[in-house]
């Protein structure tokens, strides 16, 4: 203890000295560059961001197993876009405007998606136009190059972007003679162009209503212009900071990182770093009311908080980084993703908050303006005398410690109850949008229209030998339309189109065969069965006759083949998933060693993969935890007691919001990964406020027993906790202008679950609990120091 406080005196006596004033200002210039290079980066990291589901599927997945072993059977790596052709009014498609859309799928390939590259570039075969039987609808397959779509075009976008927003504009242009003919460009492309859309410009806004919320917050507390303007640029140094070491180690895939993640970042270095600020600033303005000198008064400030800012920091942090056993790799790069977005916040907090606030000298109180600070003779008058309100609530929780502690846990737990319904089995892929998007209307369409699953089909390997047998198992599935194997690879040209050279058809089921060819192969969400068009109308309307054809002999590789399966519902849709289930079951009694992939099946496995993690990684964090508060308190029953409490805490924030989601807002279910982003970012987030009322606590147990402690510390920082919890709660509810329903739940569940953490049990049931139970809760260590308490 005597070489730590030497080595505060040390530090102190540096500080106030002239010796610190150029390691002041190099740390104000390392956080401009920072602030400069970081804010460039801000504006790329979206070109290295993955939205693909795929890519974060770990490698044991039997998805993921699948699509390695279909490679052998695709001519190439494509993706489809689905572009529907509907009439307003649900009018049939008239001769003029069939001739409208075919003209305008002719010059296509034309189109400029930027100065050095032509749509042409990334077509796999060619685009035609195929109407429904009823002639309500028209599909126009596009199949693209998958590699190509992920480059980056001139302007630094990716080129899957570019090109939608080209088809959207050509064939906006085009039709613009014809308003009442709208052409939805949709499919697994359309789907992704709209989800890159839906965080397009978003981080802005996003920042921009978190910065507002957060100032107007700060105002408030602080009664004061500068001072919260100094948080926030504190705050947004350390976000430029956070992204630009993001952003490199995202361009070198070293982690993967997606939007969803990105926002999170921006809203949890806000938050966290403001939280630090909070705790920061109200210990130095407890200095100034009794020192005189700024230096002196920030001396004392750094020295009476970095080890509880620094001790919750680095718990933080180690729970965060309990992410890293998720089998879900963009799980598991949020882990150190927002640890690193911590590190920065402790860092903006210890060296340019004080730096900036110290900057007029010796007139720094005017940052206060024009709050006034009251002059106290001595520190303990500071405290007993500035926190009114609080000490007030902790004399009330002390005197009727045991009703208050039962009553507000039983309330809690009637909440918490209604957790375990909690419906996180995942939603389509048009249901995570809040609103429409151009997608989701021609999913939608496709699915009415064609009568036909309007994404990638699910795809079976299997031996050739048991071919026949898995056929006839697989369609006898509810959901399933048809199963189609694959067939020659000379038949499979282009693969656009489902068409053989010359212009024939492949055979007498040409709408599998077009599935079957989208991509040489690979699964293509061409619509399949009843309701599509006879073979002769498709290859009529394709320009050719069509011929019937023997059916060919499927490919065989390494002794296996390759089905497609059409189902009656489209792969995006939550039904999908079932029948993907169904067929792994069907394949047990077939071939064991069967793999069953598609879109359908990699969101099965994503669900399956994140209802793991969420089992796993729970405990994983609360052990990380609970070990860590061990060591910062020296107890081991008080770590224990707060962490039932902070479960407790998520379990009601969960129950709460099933309520809202399910009975009241009617939501359709929700994303595999809410509850374990919402489990990490409450409890790892909430034993911040923990660690900073219980280290206080622990202070003052050991100087005046633990109930007066208990009722002293909730006193002295009750107002820092509550204006640290309504900052944090506000940034994370600014996640609600994203247009997803992922990020809308989650921003709830947090925003909710922080304030209850704040308000009630940090304020009642963690106070009346600790007051009840008295000096064992120290047990073993802390209890020799702490005195004996008088009840």
């Amino acid at each position: 203890m005597s070489s730590r406080t030497s080595a505060g005196d040390k530090f102190s006596a540096f500080l106030i000295s002239r010796k610190s004033i150029p390691l002041r200002i190099l740390l104000l210039l390392l956080w401009l560059a920072a602030f400069a290079f970081g804010g460039m980066a801000q504006g790329k990291i979206g070109t290295v961001t993955q939205n693909d589901q795929a890519v974060f599927l770990p490698t044991s997945a039997e998805s993921t197993l699948a699509s390695e072993a279909a490679k052998p059977f695709q001519d190439s790596a494509t993706i489809p876009a689905l572009l529907v052709a509907k009439r307003s009014h649900d009018a049939k498609l008239s001769d003029s405007d069939m001739a409208d859309l075919r003209s305008a799928v002719e010059t296509l390939p034309d189109v400029r998606i930027d100065q050095d590259l032509a749509f042409s570039e990334l077509l796999v075969g060619p685009v035609v136009v195929v109407p429904n039987e009823e002639n309500s609808a028209a599909l126009i397959p596009a199949t693209l190059d998958a590699n190509r779509i992920n480059e980056l075009d001139s302007n630094g976008n990716k080129l899957l972007n570019s090109a939608v927003d080209a088809m959207r504009a050509h064939f906006g242009s085009e039709l613009s003679s014809n308003p009442d003919l709208q052409v939805y460009v949709s499919g697994p492309v359309g789907l992704a162009a709209d989800l890159a859309g839906a965080f397009a410009g978003i981080d802005l806004t996003l920042l921009l209503v978190a910065l507002v919320v957060v100032f107007i917050i700060l105002v408030v507390v602080y009664r004061s212009v500068l001072m919260p303007v100094t948080v926030l640029l504190t705050a947004m140094a350390a976000l430029c900071g956070a992204v630009l070491v993001v952003y490199e180690l995202a361009k070198a895939d070293v982690v993967s990182l997606n939007s969803q993640t990105q926002g999170i970042l921006a809203i949890l270095v806000i938050g966290a770093t403001t939280d630090y600020c909070l705790l920061l600033i109200a210990r130095y303005r407890e200095e100034l009311s009794v020192h005189e000198s700024p230096l002196i008064a920030m001396s004392g400030a750094l020295k009476g908080s970095w080890e509880p800012i620094l001790a919750s920091g680095m718990t933080v942090i180690a729970g965060l980084l309990a992410l890293l056993v998720s089998d879900l790799s963009s799980t598991a790069s949020l882990g150190p993703i927002a640890a690193l977005g911590i590190v920065f916040a402790i860092l903006a907090a210890f060296t340019l908050l004080p730096g900036i606030l110290l900057v007029p000298g010796k007139h720094a109180r005017i940052m206060f303006w024009p709050a006034k600070i009251k002059h106290y003779d001595s520190e303990e008058d500071a405290i007993t005398k500035s926190h009114g309100i609080w000490d007030k609530v902790a004399h009330a929780a002390a005197r009727h410690d045991r009703p208050v502690w039962i009553s507000v846990a039983v309330i809690l737990a009637v909440f918490a109850a209604f957790a375990p319904s909690f419906t996180a089995e995942g939603t389509s892929a048009t249901e995570q949008f809040r609103g429409e998007s151009e997608s989701a209307i021609g999913f939608e369409i496709l699915e009415e229209e064609f009568d036909a699953g309007s994404s990638q089909p699910t795809i079976v390997v299997t031996k050739r030998s048991t071919m026949d047998e898995a056929i006839a198992a697989i369609e006898g599935i509810d959901g399933v339309t048809s199963v189609s194997p694959q067939i020659d690879g000379e038949l499979a040209i282009p693969a656009a189109v489902g068409m053989p050279p010359g212009g024939e058809a492949a055979s007498g089921n040409m709408p599998e065969d077009m599935a079957a060819a989208m991509g040489g192969g690979a699964p293509s969400g061409v619509p399949t069965g009843e309701g599509m068009p006879s073979p002769e109308e498709m290859a009529a309307s394709m320009g050719a006759g069509a011929q019937q054809q023997a059916p060919a002999e499927p490919v065989v590789i390494d002794g296996r083949v390759l089905l497609n399966v059409s189902t009656s519902m489209p792969a995006e849709d939550k039904a999908a998933q079932g029948v993907v289930s169904n067929i792994r079951e069907a394949m047990e009694s077939v071939d064991r060693a069967a793999l069953v992939g598609g879109p359908a099946a990699q969101s099965l496995d994503t669900n399956l993969t994140a209802e793991r993690d969420f089992h796993v990684i729970l405990p994983v964090i609360l052990s990380i935890i609970a070990v860590l508060l061990m060591l910062l308190l020296r107890s081991i029953v008080a770590p224990l007691l707060l962490l039932v409490a902070n479960v407790l805490s998520f379990g009601t924030a969960l129950g709460i919001s099933k309520i809202l989601f399910f009975d009241i807002l009617d939501h359709p279910g929700a994303d595999s990964s809410v509850p374990i982003y919402a489990f990490v970012f409450l409890v790892a987030l909430g034993i911040d406020y923990t660690i900073f009322l219980m280290s206080r606590v622990r202070e003052e147990s050991i100087r005046l027993g633990t109930r007066e402690g208990i009722v002293k510390g909730v006193a002295v920082t009750g107002g820092v906790i509550t204006s640290a919890g309504i900052v944090l709660a506000a940034t994370f509810a600014a996640l609600v202008v994203v247009p997803l329903l992922f990020m809308f739940q989650l921003a709830i569940i947090v925003a909710l679950g922080i304030l209850i953490d704040t308000f009630i049990v940090r304020s009642l049931l963690v106070p009346g609990l600790v007051h009840d139970i008295g000096k064992p809760v120290w047990w073993p260590w802390t209890a020799k120091k702490v005195p004996a308490d008088h009840k």
